[in-house]
C-alpha cells in the first residue's frame, strides 16, 4: 500500500507521541521530556526519554529511538503499514484506498503462509496423540489429569520418534525455506532436514486472536531439555506473547493469574479459573506487562514456590507495576504450583488462596527479612536501612507513610525514626537524579566497546543535528560554513539534507517528519539517535559557544581533509588549503 508523504505526515501529526507511548508505558515528566522505563529492554532506572517538542523517543540504555510510527511498528510487531493504518484509525483519518505495493503483499504472504505452516503443524500434531503413535503422549496428559475436552481445547498434540512433520508439509507442498523460517525444522547438510521437536507433548502458543504462533515441548523421560520452546520466527515472539492470553482476555473481571508454566495454566483454566495465562520459557518481560496491562488492573502471582519461583516472582513485581498493574502473591504451599495445589486441595482451597493474597510489597519485604538475622541488634539495624530504602522508592505520599506505620508494626521498629530514615533516603534519590548521576548498573568488562576515531566523528556529527533541531537560529550560524556535503556517509548525509531542506522552506525543523522517509527500522532507530545527542542544558553559555565552535570545525576539517586525499587539480587543492587557514581562524558567536 501506497501513501503520499502529506498523508503520512497528517496521521503523524494527528498522534501526539507522549499520548501514544503513555498508554503503554508510565512516563513521568522530567524537565522538557517525558522519562520511563524502557519497554525494549529490562533496566531499573529509566533511560528512555520521550520528547513532546520534537515527537520522538529514545532509549540512551539500549539506543532504540525513533518517531510514532517506528513505536507502534516495534511494539506491536507491526509493519509500517500496519502502523499507518493503525496510527490512522486512532485519529479518525480516513485513508485513501488502493493497491499493497508488490513488497508489502510479498511480506504479508509470507507471514501468511508461516501462519498456514503452524497451523498445518498444530493438526499434525493433535492427531499424532489421538493415534497410537501417541499413546505415550496422551497417556501422560491423562495421568496429569488433564480431560479430552481440554486436550481438545488447547490443542495438546504429540510429536513422534518415526512420523516425520518434515514430510507431512513437503507432501503439501510447503518448501524448505518456509519450513526453514518457521522454526520448527533443522537444517543440516549432512542429515538433510529434520524435525525440531520429537518425542514430545506439544503445546501450540497461540496469539490473541487465536491464530498459532509457536510451539512449545514437554519430553517424555528424562531426556534434556525438559522443556524446548520455538526459536523466534516472524510471527513469534517470546516477549511479546503470553500463553493462554487468547481465552484470559475474554474473561470479564479485571484480574489476571500469572503462572510460569504451560500445565498450570490449563490446570487452572480445567479448574474453572479461566484467566490464567504464563510467560514462554523466559523471565516476564515489560512488553508482557504492558500486553497484560490491556486486559488487566490487577494481577496475581502464583510462580512455583522454590527458590527459583520467588525469584521470579520478585523480578516480575516491579515490571507489571512499572506497567500500572497492582499485583499480589497467590502462596502455594505446601504444593509446588497450581497444578500440585488444585489436585491435592481442590478449587474451594485455591479460591481461599485469592482472597488471601499477599500484597506485593508485603511480599518484598517478608523475602528481604530473610537476608537479616534481626536477632541480632547489627543484623536489625542492617535490616531497618534497607526496608528505608525499599520504603524511599514509593512515589505516593500517602501509600508511603501507610506501609511505613504498617510495616513498623510489623517487624517492631520504631514508627517515626524508620519515617525519617525513609526521608533521609528518599532526599538522597532526589539528589542524585537532579545531579543525573547515571544509576544504571555497568556494562561487563567484555561488553564495553572501545571508541573508535569513526565513532568520535560521528558523534560530533549527531551533537550538531541536535542543535540545530533544538535551537533553529544556528542555521544562520552556521550558514556558507557547512552544508549537507559536510556529512557524507549515509544516513547522516540525507537526514542532514532533509533538514537544511526544512529549515530553507519553512523556518522550522520536523525531525519526526524525517524518519518517515526511511523504511527499515534500524535506520529509523539511527536517525533518531542524531536528534538526542545535545550536550547539558546547564552548560555555561561561554562553554556553549566553544562547543560548538569545536564542533563545527572538526566535522569541516574532516571532511576537507577527504577532499584534500581525492583531489587532483592542484587549484582545487589550494583552494582547499586556503580554506583549512581560513577555518583556524573561525569563530561562531552565540550572543
Amino acid at each position: 500500500m501506497f501513501y503520499s508523504d502529506e498523508i503520512i505526515e497528517e496521521v503523524r501529526s494527528q498522534n501526539d507521541i507522549v499520548d501514544i507511548i503513555s498508554s503503554y508505558v508510565k512516563l513521568n515528566r522530567k524537565g522538557n521530556s517525558y522519562m520511563g522505563l524502557c519497554p525494549f529492554h529490562n533496566e531499573k532506572t529509566p533511560s528512555f526519554s520521550v520528547s513532546g517538542s520534537k515527537q520522538m523517543y529514545h532509549c540512551f540504555g539500549c539506543g532504540v529511538g525513533g518517531n510514532v510510527f517506528t513505536f507502534v511498528m516495534e511494539y506491536e510487531n507491526y509493519s509500517f503499514v500496519e502502523a499507518v493504518k493503525y496510527l490512522a484509525d486512532r485519529a479518525g483519518i480516513k485513508l485513501p484506498e488502493g493497491e499493497a505495493s508488490p513488497a508489502e503483499k510479498r511480506k504479508a504472504e509470507y507471514k501468511s503462509r508461516l501462519l498456514e505452516v503452524n497451523k498445518e503443524a498444530a493438526k499434525f500434531y493433535y492427531a499424532q496423540l489421538k493415534s497410537s503413535h501417541g499413546a505415550v503422549g496422551y497417556q501422560y496428559l491423562k495421568e496429569r489429569g488433564l480431560s479430552d475436552e481440554t486436550i481438545r481445547r488447547f490443542g495438546l498434540g504429540y510429536a513422534g520418534k518415526t512420523v516425520s512433520l518434515y514430510q507431512y508439509l513437503k507432501q503439501k507442498g510447503y518448501d524448505d525455506e518456509l519450513l526453514k523460517d518457521s522454526g520448527l525444522f533443522t537444517m543440516d547438510e549432512s542429515r538433510g532436514a529434520y524435525d525440531k521437536f520429537w518425542n514430545r507433548v506439544m503445546f501450540p502458543i497461540m496469539d490473541v486472536n487465536h491464530k498459532v504462533i509457536g510451539f512449545g515441548g514437554r519430553v517424555m523421560g528424562d531426556a534434556k531439555p525438559k522443556y524446548l520452546n520455538s526459536p523466534e520466527t516472524k510471527v513469534f515472539d517470546k516477549s511479546r506473547n503470553l500463553f493462554g492470553l487468547n481465552f484470559a482476555k475474554s474473561q470479564r473481571s479485571r484480574q489476571i493469574i500469572l503462572c510460569e508454566g504451560y500445565m498450570d495454566v490449563i490446570a487452572l483454566h480445567q479448574a474453572g479459573f479461566t484467566n490464567a495465562v504464563a510467560s514462554l520459557g523466559t523471565a516476564f518481560t515489560g512488553l508482557q506487562a504492558n500486553l497484560l496491562k490491556r486486559y488487566a488492573d490487577e494481577v496475581l502471582l502464583t510462580y512455583d514456590s522454590d527458590e527459583a519461583g520467588v525469584k521470579a516472582a520478585l523480578r516480575a513485581i516491579p515490571i507489571l507495576k512499572e506497567a500500572g498493574l497492582s499485583a499480589r502473591i497467590i502462596h502455594m504451599e505446601p504444593y509446588k504450583d497450581p497444578d500440585e495445589f488444585i489436585k491435592n486441595l481442590g478449587e474451594d482451597a485455591f479460591r481461599e488462596r485469592i482472597r488471601d493474597a499477599q500484597n506485593s510489597l508485603f511480599f518484598e519485604v517478608d523475602k528481604l527479612s530473610l537476608s537479616y538475622n534481626r536477632n541480632d541488634p547489627e543484623g536489625k539495624t542492617n535490616f531497618t536501612h534497607a526496608l528505608a530504602k525499599r520504603l524511599a522508592q514509593i512515589e505516593d505520599e500517602v501509600a508511603r507513610n501507610n506501609y511505613v506505620d504498617a510495616l513498623a508494626n510489623q517487624y517492631l521498629i520504631e514508627k517515626e525514626m524508620l519515617r525519617r530514615l525513609v526521608n533521609q533516603y528518599g532526599n538522597q534519590m532526589l539528589l542524585n537524579l537532579e545531579k543525573g548521576m547515571d544509576l544504571s548498573p555497568p556494562l561487563p568488562e567484555g561488553e564495553r566497546k572501545r571508541s573508535k576515531p569513526e565513532d568520535g566523528m560521528r558523534q560530533s556529527q549527531k551533537i550538531l543535528l541536535t542543535w540545530l533541531i533544538e535551537d533553529n537560529g544556528l542555521f544562520g550560524k552556521v550558514k556558507g560554513i557547512l552544508s549537507p556535503r559536510d556529512f557524507p556517509e549515509e544516513p547522516y548525509h540525507t537526514v542532514a539534507e532533509l533538514l537544511f531542506e526544512q529549515y530553507e522552506k519553512t523556518g522550522q525543523t520536523n525531525p519526526a517528519a524525517i524518519l518517515s522517509h526511511f523504511e527499515s527500522t534500524e535506520e529509523q532507530k539511527e536517525a533518531a539517535s542524531m536528534f538526542h545527542a545535545g550536550l547539558s542544558a546547564t552548560m555555561e553559555p561561554s562553554e556553549r559557544e566553544k562547543a560548538l565552535n569545536e564542533t563545527v570545525i572538526r566535522i569541516k576539517m574532516k571532511c576537507l581533509e577527504e577532499a584534500g586525499r581525492n583531489v587532483t587539480d592542484i587549484q582545487q587543492l589550494q583552494k582547499i588549503i586556503q580554506e583549512k587557514k581560513e577555518l583556524q581562524k573561525l569563530h561562531i558567536s552565540l550572543k
